[in-house]
């Protein structure tokens, strides 16, 4: 596994690339996460950076850090007002018939024990909205670019799954054989962080794993 790197840093937050299989919070179990590494981006701050948000533990790419109280409460609005846009890059098994859309199916969770949390798509669930496009296909392969305008728990995983399209590498909503690593990487943030003359956007390189694949697809004009 690697370790977390950093992709942006200023006054008020942090960007990180979350390494694939490093979860952000010690399980019940122990072992290693995300906030082990916090003390190597403290930097002059006086107090460790915290979570923004969170990534899924199979999940590699774009991580925001708060580095101050105010940061975070800030960020938090940001996200709570849906101002901050993210992109992922997922790999799936299957073709979608349109080449662009908007996967629109409500999620209800069918454990509440967060530490084996199952989603399914439930109309009397909360609303979960994914923006898709496809970037390339190849030998029933497809590249998709993911905008969720919701975040729910799984969202990415289960709309893809449930369009038929299952992302390679998900155990839990696809193949329960598939040894592959999960292909979801949150490639891109969009920020628009008040008082800055222009939004911060970021980008993270995916993993040695999903450039593999990535190469394998021929990408669209």
């Amino acid at each position: 596994m690697f370790a977390p790197s950093l992709l942006y840093k200023d006054d008020n937050i942090l960007v990180i690339n979350k390494p694939a299989g490093l979860p952000v919070h010690a399980g019940s179990g122990g072992g290693e996460n995300l906030e082990d590494y916090f003390h190597d981006f403290q930097f002059d701050a006086k107090h460790l950076p915290h979570l923004a948000h969170r990534l899924d533990r199979d999940t590699s790419g774009c991580l925001i850090l708060g580095r101050t109280k105010q940061s975070l409460r800030i960020l938090g609005k940001m996200f709570e007002q849906k101002r901050i846009h993210k992109h992922y890059w997922a790999l799936v098994e299957g073709v979608p018939v349109d080449a662009h859309g908007c996967i629109d199916k409500p999620l209800a969770k069918i454990t509440a024990d967060k530490r084996r949390w199952h989603m399914k798509v439930d109309a009397n669930g909360q609303s979960a909205i994914t923006h898709y496009k496809v970037m390339g296909t190849k030998d029933g392969l497809t590249w998709l670019e993911l905008a969720p305008k919701t975040g729910r728990t799984h969202q990415l995983r289960v709309h893809c799954a449930e369009m038929g399209w299952p992302i390679i590498g998900d155990i839990f909503y696809g193949d329960a054989q598939d040894t592959r690593p999960l292909m979801l990487h949150a490639r891109s943030l969009r920020i628009p962080y008040p008082g800055l003359a222009a939004p911060i956007i970021v980008e993270a390189p995916p993993p040695p794993s999903f450039l593999e694949m990535l190469h394998r697809i021929k990408p669209n004009a």
